[in-house]
């Protein structure tokens, strides 16, 4: 069952002895203090967050947590500085259940019995999630007709802008691998491709995409999102099968690998 969970949450991340937690205290005694729902999900806020909107049940979340066994047997753990991006609707219910609760920049222990796993986890669960950002769904960008004037442009004609400075230093190459999540549209605003929405992230070699791909990843470090305004000759002009016209993605650079 407890594989059938980590199918569930769309998680595969290795576990190092050297960042493994210990148990919580109150693992198997919630507090008196802690919020009860009226379906048995017991929460705390461990500590409290700085955002104000919170995410709905169709949100995409970034976060970190960490997920035990009431005997103290731990499950997964993502640290910083990683995250994970996952959907409400990907988590089993009582997880949802709680993040919907939670503001960005907060923490929270939740309490979850076998019937709020969905049936994957009869002796339930307990997760500490850190609510990172509300990712999703993504919106059209307002500037997805045209660069703005703060964009810049390489010599190609690839127009970029970064959005969120990354924590990496070096750049990937045509050689390497890469893991991204991403979202695209067209410049009347179609989106037409997310991994976010999918809930997982895409990984590929960085020479095996379109022309704007490799030149764009190459310009980002490790943790960077960017967004790229991508001219159709560097896209999928003559190949009728890809988008028409000028490309606008959000990427992520997650890994190179």
């Amino acid at each position: 069952m407890l594989r059938r969970f980590l199918v569930l949450t769309l998680l595969a991340l290795p576990l190092f002895a050297a960042d493994k937690p210990s148990p919580p205290a109150d693992l198997t005694s919630p507090p008196e203090d802690a919020q009860r729902a009226a379906d048995g999900l017991i929460t705390k806020v461990l500590s409290p967050g700085t955002g104000t909107t919170k995410p709905a049940a169709d949100s995409i979340t970034r976060i970190r947590y960490t997920v035990w066994k009431p005997d103290g047997t731990l499950v997964q753990h993502v640290a910083a500085p990683q995250t994970v991006i996952l959907g409400v609707p990907k988590m089993i219910p009582g997880w949802g259940e709680a993040v919907q609760m939670m503001v960005v920049g907060e923490t929270r222990r939740a309490w979850i019995s076998g019937p709020l796993t969905g049936g994957k986890v009869d002796e339930g669960l307990v997760i500490d999630t850190e609510l990172v950002e509300i990712v999703g769904p993504p919106k059209t960008p307002e500037d997805v007709a045209a660069p703005p004037a703060d964009a810049k442009t390489t010599a190609s004609g690839l127009a970029y802008k970064v959005l969120r400075a990354g924590t990496g230093a070096a750049h990937p190459k045509p050689t390497n691998t890469v893991e991204v999540h991403y979202s695209g549209w067209t410049t009347d605003g179609k989106m037409f491709d997310s991994s976010v929405m999918r809930g997982n992230a895409a990984e590929f070699p960085v020479e095996g995409v379109i022309q704007g791909w490799i030149e764009g990843l190459q310009l980002m470090v490790e943790g960077e999102k960017t967004r790229f305004w991508i001219p159709a000759k560097l896209a999928y002009e003559g190949n009728a099968r890809g988008p028409q016209g000028m490309l606008v993605f959000d990427v992520e650079l997650i890994k190179i690998k």
